[in-house]
């Protein structure tokens, strides 16, 4: 038994060598012959490769399925994670804007009960009047504009004019049919006006220029551009707290103001009826007082 074994594994290894040897120098032959077959006849072979591609189809599919469920196991761990970290970002911006809450809420409370206690009046309501601008002055030392709107509309001298940024002016003269709006820039205009952020007060004065002045400030202001400057209210001819400009420049105590109006585009502005209690002669036309001054002749009507 042990014979016929040992002569069989002699007679095996001779012919592995041989295998080994020729398999090699059968591939490069095999390989050869299929590129002169290939240009030989290209339908040919253009048929093998769709058969041999349609049989192994099955089998790259089968292969590729594992590979595909890893990738989408891989793109679900990667999804979990940006999930957590958004849904911790999601929960801590909760947290904060409830602080906010809070504190809105608790700080509304306490203007409500200061308000209360100071038996503060609340400011009258502002009804504004859409006008059309129609002309300007276009002098070199006047800044006005003129509107299609006058005392039969209920614009009175003294009004504000705002436009779609920001306050633009006064209402310097009344017709009937028509009025004059001194804008900001003017020589002759004078605003009260306040620093949002310091609450310091002071007076923007017009000079003809298109940034006006800051004037009249505390000593002890702190003032810096980009600070944003609203109306104060004083005097009551003007509502409080509708935006004019920021703060353009501070150099050498001169503080320049930049306007959010864009006086080459106003189209349409609207007069702002605001009247606080006393100010306005309940007995007299309100507009009486421009009539008187400007005229109907002046404007032409």
């Amino acid at each position: 038994m042990s014979l016929r074994q040992g002569t069989a594994s002699k007679i095996a290894f001779p012919l592995k060598n041989i295998i080994q040897r020729f398999a090699f120098l059968s591939l490069i032959v095999l390989s050869i012959a299929l590129l002169v077959l290939g240009k030989a006849d290209l339908v040919l072979m253009e048929r093998v490769r769709t058969i041999s591609v349609d049989a192994l189809s099955p089998v790259l599919g089968t292969l590729s399925q594992p590979v595909n469920a890893i990738n989408k196991g891989i793109e679900r761990v990667r999804e979990l994670a940006s999930l957590i970290e958004e849904n911790e970002r999601l929960r801590r911006e909760n947290e904060r804007l409830q602080k906010w809450q809070a504190a809105s809420l608790a700080l509304d409370k306490e203007n409500e009960n200061f308000r209360r206690l100071l038996n503060a009046l609340s400011d009258p309501l502002v009804l504004p009047i859409t006008a059309r601008v129609i002309g300007d002055s276009g002098g070199p030392f006047v800044r006005t504009l003129l509107l299609n709107a006058g005392s039969r509309d209920g614009i009175r001298v003294g009004q504000a004019v705002v436009g779609p940024h920001g306050l633009v002016g006064r209402i310097a003269e009344t017709g009937r049919q028509s009025s004059r709006v001194l804008l900001l820039t003017d020589l002759n205009s004078r605003v009260p006006v306040l620093l949002q952020n310091s609450r310091h007060k002071g007076i923007l004065v017009g000079d003809n220029s298109i940034s006006p002045k800051l004037e009249y400030l505390q000593t002890n202001a702190q003032v810096s551009a980009g600070d944003r400057v609203v109306t104060s209210g004083d005097g009551g001819m003007l509502p409080s707290g509708w935006p004019i400009g920021t703060v353009s420049s501070v150099t050498e105590g001169q503080v320049r103001v930049q306007a959010f109006a864009d006086w080459a585009r106003l189209e349409f502005v609207s007069v702002l009826r605001y009247d606080l209690p006393g100010l306005t002669d309940q007995g007299t036309n309100p507009g009486d007082l421009g009539e008187s001054r400007l005229g109907e002749s002046r404007f032409g009507n």
